[in-house]
Protein backbone atom coordinates (compact mmCIF):
# COMPACT_ATOMS: atom_id res chain seq x y z
CA UNK A 1 0.00 0.00 0.00
CA UNK A 2 1.20 3.53 -0.73
CA UNK A 3 -0.62 5.50 1.97
CA UNK A 4 -1.82 4.34 5.38
CA UNK A 5 -3.20 6.66 8.04
CA UNK A 6 -3.47 5.26 11.56
CA UNK A 7 -5.37 6.93 14.41
CA UNK A 8 -4.50 10.42 13.18
CA UNK A 9 -5.27 13.37 15.48
CA UNK A 10 -4.76 17.06 14.79
CA UNK A 11 -5.69 19.95 17.08
CA UNK A 12 -5.55 23.69 16.53
CA UNK A 13 -5.35 25.20 20.00
CA UNK A 14 -8.31 23.66 21.87
CA UNK A 15 -10.22 22.49 18.76
CA UNK A 16 -9.79 18.91 17.51
CA UNK A 17 -9.94 19.13 13.73
CA UNK A 18 -9.00 15.51 12.94
CA UNK A 19 -10.17 13.03 15.55
CA UNK A 20 -8.63 9.54 15.44
CA UNK A 21 -9.15 8.62 11.77
CA UNK A 22 -7.65 5.62 9.95
CA UNK A 23 -7.71 4.55 6.29
CA UNK A 24 -5.55 3.03 3.53
CA UNK A 25 -5.03 3.83 -0.14
CA UNK A 26 -3.44 1.20 -2.37
CA UNK A 27 -1.28 1.71 -5.44
CA UNK A 28 -3.44 2.55 -8.44
CA UNK A 29 -6.44 3.44 -6.28
CA UNK A 30 -8.29 6.76 -6.06
CA UNK A 31 -9.84 7.64 -2.70
CA UNK A 32 -12.21 10.60 -2.50
CA UNK A 33 -12.45 12.45 0.81
CA UNK A 34 -15.74 14.33 1.01
CA UNK A 35 -17.68 16.38 3.51
CA UNK A 36 -19.12 19.81 4.09
CA UNK A 37 -16.85 22.85 4.48
CA UNK A 38 -14.86 22.76 7.72
CA UNK A 39 -14.97 18.98 8.09
CA UNK A 40 -11.17 18.61 7.94
CA UNK A 41 -10.72 17.33 4.37
CA UNK A 42 -7.86 19.58 3.26
CA UNK A 43 -6.20 19.27 6.67
CA UNK A 44 -5.83 15.52 6.06
CA UNK A 45 -3.89 16.17 2.85
CA UNK A 46 -1.59 18.66 4.59
CA UNK A 47 -0.91 16.13 7.35
CA UNK A 48 -0.10 13.35 4.87
CA UNK A 49 2.38 15.41 2.85
CA UNK A 50 3.96 17.00 5.92
CA UNK A 51 2.88 20.62 5.41
CA UNK A 52 1.65 20.63 9.00
CA UNK A 53 2.50 18.26 11.90
CA UNK A 54 -0.04 15.93 13.50
CA UNK A 55 -0.47 15.61 17.26
CA UNK A 56 -0.69 11.82 17.39
CA UNK A 57 -1.14 8.82 15.17
CA UNK A 58 0.90 7.69 12.19
CA UNK A 59 1.19 8.30 8.44
CA UNK A 60 2.92 5.51 6.53
CA UNK A 61 3.82 5.94 2.86
CA UNK A 62 5.79 3.93 0.34
CA UNK A 63 9.24 5.18 -0.54
CA UNK A 64 9.16 7.90 -3.17
CA UNK A 65 7.62 11.31 -3.70
CA UNK A 66 4.21 12.54 -2.63
CA UNK A 67 2.86 15.14 -5.07
CA UNK A 68 0.32 17.80 -4.09
CA UNK A 69 -2.02 19.52 -6.55
CA UNK A 70 -3.30 22.64 -4.81
CA UNK A 71 -6.81 24.03 -5.06
CA UNK A 72 -5.96 27.00 -7.27
CA UNK A 73 -2.96 25.56 -9.16
CA UNK A 74 -0.35 27.57 -7.16
CA UNK A 75 1.83 28.16 -10.21
CA UNK A 76 4.68 30.67 -9.99
CA UNK A 77 3.36 33.73 -11.84
CA UNK A 78 6.84 34.98 -12.73
CA UNK A 79 7.92 31.69 -14.32
CA UNK A 80 6.81 30.31 -17.66
CA UNK A 81 5.28 26.86 -18.03
CA UNK A 82 8.62 25.16 -18.68
CA UNK A 83 10.20 26.66 -15.55
CA UNK A 84 7.13 25.87 -13.44
CA UNK A 85 7.08 22.21 -14.42
CA UNK A 86 10.84 21.68 -14.26
CA UNK A 87 11.24 23.60 -10.98
CA UNK A 88 11.65 20.57 -8.71
CA UNK A 89 14.08 18.89 -11.11
CA UNK A 90 16.24 22.02 -11.21
CA UNK A 91 16.07 23.06 -7.55
CA UNK A 92 15.88 19.93 -5.40
CA UNK A 93 19.27 18.93 -3.99
CA UNK A 94 18.85 15.29 -4.95
CA UNK A 95 17.80 16.10 -8.53
CA UNK A 96 19.41 19.37 -9.61
CA UNK A 97 22.53 17.76 -11.18
CA UNK A 98 20.77 14.75 -12.63
CA UNK A 99 19.27 16.29 -15.78
CA UNK A 100 20.73 18.28 -18.66
CA UNK A 101 18.79 21.12 -20.33
CA UNK A 102 17.81 18.82 -23.18
CA UNK A 103 16.67 16.18 -20.65
CA UNK A 104 14.48 18.77 -18.95
CA UNK A 105 13.00 19.91 -22.25
CA UNK A 106 12.12 16.33 -23.15
CA UNK A 107 10.60 15.56 -19.73
CA UNK A 108 8.50 18.75 -19.69
CA UNK A 109 7.28 18.10 -23.23
CA UNK A 110 6.26 14.55 -22.25
CA UNK A 111 4.35 15.73 -19.18
CA UNK A 112 2.57 18.48 -21.10
CA UNK A 113 1.55 16.04 -23.82
CA UNK A 114 0.20 13.72 -21.12
CA UNK A 115 -2.16 16.45 -19.89
CA UNK A 116 -3.11 17.59 -23.42
CA UNK A 117 -1.10 20.83 -23.53
CA UNK A 118 1.59 20.21 -26.11
CA UNK A 119 3.82 23.15 -27.06
CA UNK A 120 2.98 25.75 -24.41
CA UNK A 121 6.34 25.73 -22.60
CA UNK A 122 7.00 29.45 -23.15
CA UNK A 123 3.61 30.71 -22.00
CA UNK A 124 3.11 32.29 -18.58
CA UNK A 125 0.27 31.36 -16.18
CA UNK A 126 -1.50 34.68 -16.88
CA UNK A 127 -1.83 33.62 -20.53
CA UNK A 128 -3.66 30.40 -19.63
CA UNK A 129 -7.26 29.66 -18.72
CA UNK A 130 -8.07 28.29 -15.27
CA UNK A 131 -8.45 24.77 -16.66
CA UNK A 132 -5.12 24.98 -18.48
CA UNK A 133 -3.40 26.24 -15.32
CA UNK A 134 -4.83 23.27 -13.45
CA UNK A 135 -3.46 20.86 -16.03
CA UNK A 136 -0.04 22.52 -15.87
CA UNK A 137 -0.14 21.95 -12.10
CA UNK A 138 -0.88 18.27 -12.82
CA UNK A 139 2.17 18.09 -15.10
CA UNK A 140 4.30 19.74 -12.42
CA UNK A 141 3.02 17.28 -9.80
CA UNK A 142 4.01 14.17 -11.77
CA UNK A 143 7.39 15.41 -13.04
CA UNK A 144 9.23 13.63 -10.19
CA UNK A 145 7.34 10.35 -10.81
CA UNK A 146 5.52 10.33 -7.44
CA UNK A 147 4.14 7.22 -5.78
CA UNK A 148 1.24 9.22 -4.37
CA UNK A 149 -0.76 12.19 -5.69
CA UNK A 150 -2.95 14.40 -3.49
CA UNK A 151 -5.57 16.65 -5.10
CA UNK A 152 -7.16 19.47 -3.11
CA UNK A 153 -10.50 20.48 -4.69
CA UNK A 154 -9.15 19.96 -8.24
CA UNK A 155 -12.28 21.30 -9.98
CA UNK A 156 -12.79 24.38 -7.77
CA UNK A 157 -13.72 27.46 -9.80
CA UNK A 158 -13.99 25.59 -13.11
CA UNK A 159 -16.96 25.43 -15.47
CA UNK A 160 -18.67 22.03 -15.95
CA UNK A 161 -16.82 21.13 -19.17
CA UNK A 162 -13.43 22.03 -17.69
CA UNK A 163 -14.33 20.06 -14.56
CA UNK A 164 -15.08 16.98 -16.67
CA UNK A 165 -11.75 17.36 -18.47
CA UNK A 166 -9.87 17.61 -15.16
CA UNK A 167 -11.69 14.55 -13.80
CA UNK A 168 -10.68 12.58 -16.90
CA UNK A 169 -7.04 13.57 -16.37
CA UNK A 170 -7.12 12.44 -12.72
CA UNK A 171 -8.14 8.98 -13.95
CA UNK A 172 -5.59 9.08 -16.78
CA UNK A 173 -2.75 10.03 -14.44
CA UNK A 174 -3.76 7.24 -12.07
CA UNK A 175 -3.59 4.79 -14.95
CA UNK A 176 -0.29 6.16 -16.26
CA UNK A 177 1.54 6.37 -12.93
CA UNK A 178 -0.20 3.67 -10.82
CA UNK A 179 0.02 6.19 -7.97
CA UNK A 180 -2.12 6.04 -4.88
CA UNK A 181 -4.35 9.10 -5.25
CA UNK A 182 -6.50 11.06 -2.81
CA UNK A 183 -9.00 13.61 -4.10
CA UNK A 184 -10.56 16.08 -1.69
CA UNK A 185 -13.82 17.28 -3.21
CA UNK A 186 -17.44 18.18 -2.59
CA UNK A 187 -18.46 17.78 -6.24
CA UNK A 188 -20.56 14.71 -7.02
CA UNK A 189 -19.27 14.38 -10.60
CA UNK A 190 -15.68 14.24 -9.33
CA UNK A 191 -16.63 11.52 -6.85
CA UNK A 192 -18.47 9.34 -9.36
CA UNK A 193 -16.03 9.85 -12.26
CA UNK A 194 -12.72 9.44 -10.44
CA UNK A 195 -13.06 7.55 -7.15
CA UNK A 196 -12.83 3.85 -6.35
CA UNK A 197 -13.70 4.48 -2.70
CA UNK A 198 -15.07 7.34 -0.65
CA UNK A 199 -14.73 8.42 2.96
CA UNK A 200 -16.88 11.18 4.42
CA UNK A 201 -15.66 13.36 7.26
CA UNK A 202 -17.77 15.24 9.74
CA UNK A 203 -16.50 16.96 12.85
CA UNK A 204 -13.06 15.42 12.24
CA UNK A 205 -14.34 11.82 12.17
CA UNK A 206 -15.10 9.31 9.41
CA UNK A 207 -18.89 8.90 9.26
CA UNK A 208 -19.01 6.88 6.01
CA UNK A 209 -16.66 4.65 4.03
CA UNK A 210 -17.62 2.82 0.86
CA UNK A 211 -17.87 3.02 -2.93
CA UNK A 212 -19.42 5.93 -4.87
CA UNK A 213 -22.38 3.64 -5.62
CA UNK A 214 -22.88 2.99 -1.90
CA UNK A 215 -22.65 6.72 -1.23
CA UNK A 216 -25.41 7.41 -3.75
CA UNK A 217 -27.70 4.84 -2.12
CA UNK A 218 -28.09 7.27 0.81
CA UNK A 219 -28.38 4.39 3.26
CA UNK A 220 -27.48 6.47 6.32
CA UNK A 221 -28.42 9.98 7.41
CA UNK A 222 -24.94 11.35 6.67
CA UNK A 223 -24.81 10.18 3.05
CA UNK A 224 -28.43 11.19 2.48
CA UNK A 225 -27.78 14.71 3.73
CA UNK A 226 -24.59 15.05 1.68
CA UNK A 227 -26.00 13.72 -1.60
CA UNK A 228 -29.19 15.79 -1.35
CA UNK A 229 -27.34 18.89 -0.01
CA UNK A 230 -29.99 19.16 2.68
CA UNK A 231 -29.81 21.43 5.70
CA UNK A 232 -31.73 18.79 7.61
CA UNK A 233 -29.71 15.96 9.11
CA UNK A 234 -26.94 15.15 11.61
CA UNK A 235 -24.35 17.43 9.98
CA UNK A 236 -24.49 21.10 10.90
CA UNK A 237 -22.68 23.80 8.95
CA UNK A 238 -19.79 25.37 10.83
CA UNK A 239 -20.39 28.94 11.95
Amino acid sequence: MSIEVRNLVKKFEDKTVINDISFKVDDGEVLAIVGFSGSGKSTVLKLICGLIPYDSGEVITSEGDIAMVFQYSALFDSLNVFDNISFALRERKDLRKKYSKSDLQEIVAQKLELVGLKGIENKFPSELSGGMQKRVSFARAIVTKPNSILYDEPTAGLDPMSSTLIEDYIVRLRNETNAASIVVTHQMSTITRTADRVIMLYDGKIVFEGTPTELLKQDNPYTKQFVTASLEGPMKMQA
